[in-house]
């Protein structure tokens, strides 16, 4: 069988690329349905773009290379799109933008896109040998237990990272680029809870509380959230995209830095007051009771000084926090590093070295923020291959 074109992998980006790259497009996937990634994602709301999206939310080798894609297929660029299909959609916090009904709105769309443009869909199907000619691409497809060989002038490769392998992901796109000797930044999991090894946060697990998180001098202030194993919540999701295994993360648990004047107010007001009383009313109960010891929280509020309640907020302003690691790409929501982007054009996202040959969405080493980067990602490097194979 020859196609034009072979898209390996029906998620966000695959589907965007189908639906731009012109005819004579086969896309296959190993899963039963297409976008179920898209489908779980935000909730099953999927948070699908960003209003603030902009190459400075995304982590890269070359933190350059994403401008070109994001530059010519914006957020409002899909949000047209969203509206052209009359899906309705709400901002939630931070500029994330997520469908009013359901998720499965946006797969039906982008499956509605790749029908008007022609393009077929074999699912359940998985990936055997490639090989090339210098002229096209030979892949080895099994599908309903019989393995049928396709040619194709282009081959994309669209199957995502190493997160959430429990939906089947692999590392096919870095294997296949390591076929093709294109260099891959080593994976590993992003946005993904940390994890501490003496169970210290046990007793907390369930409480969470407004926090700013800094690691390797990049902070996020959202909420955090105590977990069984250790710390979640947005900022600790954020955070962990830039922390590397042995680094500490600091966490400032008072971060609009008001807790001083409250608590020298309070030692006028409520002198007789339990100095943890007093600070149950301004953070958690339960995490100051879990701090009780390390911060020597003692005596009344009547008896702390200026000094002393001063070093408790500066305390409260940093507390250096040692991650034994992380939950993995069991629950991380995406996967860092992987496909070289200095093997890439960053305005086709085409291979530099195997012509015809494209990686776009999660295998590239571009990774976005929390709340609609990622998605905002595959759409733009999707949109950007489709573009180059239909107007080569």
């Amino acid at each position: 069988m020859k196609v034009e074109t072979l898209i390996i992998g029906a998620g966000a980006a695959g589907m965007m690329c189908a639906a731009h790259a012109g005819p004579g497009v086969l896309v296959v996937d190993h899963a039963k349905a297409a976008g179920e990634k898209i489908r779980i994602s935000g909730g099953g709301r999927c948070n699908f773009t960003n209003l603030y999206a902009s190459p400075q939310n995304f982590i890269s080798q070359n933190k350059h290379f994403c401008k070109s894609a994001l530059g010519r297929y914006t957020q409002w660029d899909f949000i047209a799109l969203v509206d052209q299909y009359r899906i309705p959609w709400h901002e939630k916090t931070l500029g994330q933008l997520f469908c009013d009904n359901s998720a499965k709105d946006i797969i039906a769309m982008l499956r509605t896109e790749m029908d008007k443009a022609g393009a077929q869909l074999w699912l359940q199907t998985s990936v055997g040998e490639i090989s090339h000619d210098g002229n096209a691409f030979t892949v080895a497809l099994t599908r309903d237990g019989r393995t049928q060989t396709v040619t194709a002038r282009n081959l994309v490769v669209a199957c995502g990272g190493k997160s959430i392998p429990k939906m089947g992901a692999t590392g096919l796109g870095y294997q296949i680029a390591a076929q093709f000797d294109l260099p891959v930044i080593d994976p590993r999991p992003g946005l993904v809870p940390l994890t501490f090894s003496d169970d210290k946060f046990k007793p907390l697990a369930g409480v969470a509380t407004p926090a700013r998180v800094s690691a390797n001098h990049t902070s996020f202030d959202e909420a955090i959230l105590f977990t069984h194993r250790g710390l979640s919540g947005p900022a600790v999701l954020q955070a962990s995209s830039y922390w590397h295994e042995g680094e500490t993360i600091s966490v400032n648990l008072i971060p609009k830095g008001d807790l001083l004047a409250g608590l020298q107010s309070h030692r006028h007001s409520d002198g007789r007051k339990a100095l943890t009383t007093v600070l149950a009313q301004h953070l958690p109960a339960r995490l100051v009771d879990h701090l009780k010891g390390e911060l020597a929280l003692e005596g009344n509020i009547a008896d702390q000084s200026d000094a002393k309640l001063n070093a408790l907020c500066e305390r409260l302003a940093d507390w250096t926090l040692t991650p034994a690691g992380s939950e993995g790409y069991r629950t991380a929501e995406v996967t860092l590093g992987g496909v070289d982007t200095d093997a890439l054009s960053s305005k086709t996202m085409a291979a530099k070295s195997v012509p015809g040959l494209y990686f776009i969405g999660e295998c590239v080493d571009v990774t976005g923020w929390l709340g609609g980067y990622n998605f905002q990602w595959a759409w733009s490097s999707g949109w950007a291959a489709g573009q180059a194979i239909a107007k080569p």
